[in-house]
């Protein structure tokens, strides 16, 4: 159904805040639209979904049962360890979010491909946001998943129809990348260590890579 309203597959970073109405309510007054007004899975939590003013797609959720919550762990395998907005243009996308999350701005890598900012939440540094190239065509969030060996991670994606579109390259740090899509088109990405330090099973590339810790 979203494939025939011209819409593709993609992953839905939801940010925990604590009162949904009134983060949908700040969304749009700074600038961004809700497209999913709040509303409440019976019993499990209250969300709404979004975009920017850029016209990236976030949503925002609260759980209902106390005790749910549970804090994030950026490095634990399987779970989301880096958090990357492509931007149409990253300055005011970083004021937009610092507006209604209060995230921070860290340090600034400069690159090739112009400015890479650096954010946190909470005192972490959770993720990092650029002016993407004129080539991909609306911003959106990219979220990077923890795994062990990248080389065996990238074989995995590739045996399940996924695709790879770049990497692994190296980031800062000593990790490696990995950016894919999976079999029904949506991107995300995966960071992990390497066993060995040749070109391997994948040339080499170096297109704009986000900062690990």
């Amino acid at each position: 159904m979203r494939r025939k309203l011209g819409y593709r597959p993609s992953w839905l970073g939801y940010v925990g805040v604590d009162d949904v109405d009134a983060a949908a309510a700040r969304i749009e007054e700074l600038g961004g639209a809700v497209h999913v007004p709040p509303r409440d899975i019976p019993n499990i939590s209250r969300f709404a979904v979004a975009i920017d003013p850029q016209m990236a797609t976030i949503a925002v959720l609260k759980w209902l049962t106390p005790g749910q919550e549970q804090p994030a762990d950026l490095s634990a395998p399987g779970h989301v360890g880096w958090h990357e907005l492509l931007a149409a243009d990253w300055e005011k996308a970083l004021a937009f979010y610092g507006a209604l999350f209060g995230w921070r701005q860290a340090h600034t890598d400069a690159g090739a491909m112009g400015s890479y900012q650096v954010f946190s939440a909470g005192g972490h540094t959770i993720g990092g946001m650029y002016t993407k190239p004129a080539g991909v065509p609306v911003p959106f969030w990219l979220f990077y998943f923890n795994t062990g060996d990248i080389d065996a991670a990238a074989r995995r994606v590739k045996a399940s129809r996924g695709q790879i579109l770049h990497g692994p390259i190296e980031v800062p740090g000593g990790n490696w990348i990995v950016q894919c899509t999976d079999p029904q088109g949506a991107m995300f990405a995966l960071t992990g260590t390497r066993s060995h330090d040749g070109i391997g099973y994948f040339e080499r590339v170096a297109p704009r890579a986000p900062r690990t810790r």
